[in-house]
């Protein structure tokens, strides 16, 4: 299974495509939208356009140098985030935190590139993982293949292994950490917890890209993960959750520092 990592990434609406001009001369395109929907998404989370603030179609075409049917786009998505509303008499308004589609990657993403927003946004993608990951190492004692007990296994021990070599920030490590989380998530067979893989990769991967985590993790922490990889594999469902919560306790100690 491929996950993104939290930031540098495009929304998840985009598809590619050049920039052109239309009729009028206005900039048209799919890169185009996205560099949008990039600003307008962190101004708004950011509270640079604060809840309430009102803003039209005409507006974004006279600021972003857009036609009419590009700004209807961005309106759309930024509609189906959650960020604003649309009304013909009012045009834009900016939604409150609790109307926004928190879960979308998008959202996730413009919250921990600012500032104001990423010590919370961090928080409570701990907070969900506290509350989903044990339960779902528990499942997946339970439920897991053959072979995915093997790949947590071969994980765990390749995270270790980099560990140990003072490369806890190297790509080769996060990409392990990311897999074996991942894994264990699908290994649930648990649908919903499933659907909570990509917000989970996100704070695992922001913490590394914000220097939240050690470039030398400690590699008894990081032993844990070979002892919740052999729970699964034995099939011991309290073992397994047991690691699981040692292992988070241990993540958390570490960003509360």
């Amino acid at each position: 299974m491929a996950y993104t990592t939290p930031v540098h990434t495009q929304p998840s609406f985009y598809k590619g495509g050049l920039a052109v001009a239309d009729a009028s001369g206005h900039r048209s395109s799919e890169p185009l939208l996205s560099s949008i929907l990039d600003t307008l998404g962190e101004e708004i989370v950011s509270g640079k356009q604060p809840e309430g603030h009102t803003f039209t179609l005409h507006d974004l075409s006279e600021r972003f140098g857009i036609s009419r049917t590009v700004a209807r786009e961005a309106m759309r998505a930024l509609e189906q985030l959650g960020l604003v509303s649309s009304s013909r008499r009012v045009g834009l308004r900016v939604l409150p935190q609790s109307e926004w589609n928190v879960f979308d990657h998008s959202v996730i993403s413009w919250r921990l590139r600012s500032e104001e927003q990423r010590p919370a946004q961090l928080a409570s993608l701990r907070d969900l993982r506290d509350a989903i990951e044990p339960g779902a190492a528990r499942l997946a004692a339970t439920n897991a293949t053959e072979e995915q007990a093997r790949r947590l296994e071969q994980l765990a021990d390749r995270i270790v292994e980099l560990a140990g070599q003072d490369a806890g920030n190297s790509d080769a490590f996060q990409e392990a950490d990311l897999e074996f989380h991942a894994v264990m998530l699908e290994a649930s067979r648990n649908e919903m917890f499933i659907a909570l893989t990509q917000p989970i990769m996100d704070i695992m991967s922001g913490r590394a890209l914000y220097g939240i985590m050690p470039d030398d993790p400690h590699v008894d922490t990081m032993q844990i993960h070979v002892d919740l990889a052999a729970a699964i594999s034995r099939g011991d469902a309290d073992a397994a959750e047991d690691a699981s919560r040692r292992l988070l306790r241990g993540v958390n100690d570490f960003m509360e520092m």
